[in-house]
């Protein structure tokens, strides 16, 4: 998983969400809102479109799910889901790309916390790596273990448990491989000699949000990672500072 940069929409389309969102809202309250048929039937509309669009952009140029970054992400996701959350069915700041199988497994699933705020990461707001761990022997996210507080992050169990980020063997092949494309990319750095183009190489090798873990997770530790600190600490510096 990897933190997402929302982008501003053209006033066009914030202008049209708002409408859609306000006509949802009338319904709501007349007792007559179907928020699935409503999103449906709203859902060919150009604004919708547009903000398809923009979710594209923000996925990056292989425009994958925002949950898994593994597969390709097809349809508008709803963060907090439309039924039983209505009033944000329209709301820019809500809406994700997501793949139809984390979709599926997400549904209308949403815990909330004692303070009634989302357990599950929502990669356009927050950074996963706070919540999350990824095991290199096995390819598998988990619930990232916090010194502060002495156990496991509860917001990254919720969301590996709904999502079932532990259970898919194509998610855990696809980050296994991206591991070690990033690993592999920085032990021919060690063996020869830095590339000028490292920031762009580095880009490039990781298309499942790993360089978050290697550089703010608990992946800082890790061995190649490490070894590339030690050697060329000025390029860590801005690979710190480039990947967020």
């Amino acid at each position: 998983m990897r933190a997402i940069q929302r982008i501003e929409l053209q006033e066009e389309t914030t202008e049209g969400l708002r409408r859609f969102q306000a006509d949802a809202d009338a319904l709501e309250a007349a007792g007559g809102l179907q928020p699935t048929d409503h999103w449906k039937r709203n859902s060919s509309a150009r604004i919708v479109f547009a903000v398809r669009s923009a979710l594209q952009k923000m996925a990056g140029k292989r425009q994958r799910c925002m949950y898994c970054v593994d597969s390709a992400g097809g349809d508008i996701e709803h963060f907090w889901p439309k039924t039983p959350y209505p009033e944000r069915m329209y709301v820019w700041e809500n809406l994700l790309l997501a793949c139809t199988i984390c979709g599926r497994k997400k549904g209308s699933r949403f815990p909330l916390d004692e303070q009634g705020e989302p357990l599950l990461i929502d990669p356009s707001a927050e950074d996963p790596w706070q919540f999350l761990d990824f095991d290199p022997e096995t390819g598998n996210l988990n619930a990232r273990y916090l010194l502060d507080v002495g156990a496991f992050s509860v917001k990254g169990e919720t969301t590996v448990s709904v999502l079932d980020l532990d259970k898919r063997e194509e998610i855990s092949a696809g980050y296994l491989k991206t591991y070690r494309k990033i690993c592999a990319l920085i032990g021919q750095w060690m063996a020869d000699r830095l590339d000028e183009n490292y920031l762009e190489q580095l880009k490039e090798a990781d298309d499942h949000g790993l360089l978050g873990w290697f550089l703010h997770g608990a992946g800082q530790t890790e061995p190649a990672i490490s070894r590339f600190r030690g050697t060329y600490p000025e390029a860590w510096a801005a690979c710190k500072k480039s990947f967020r």
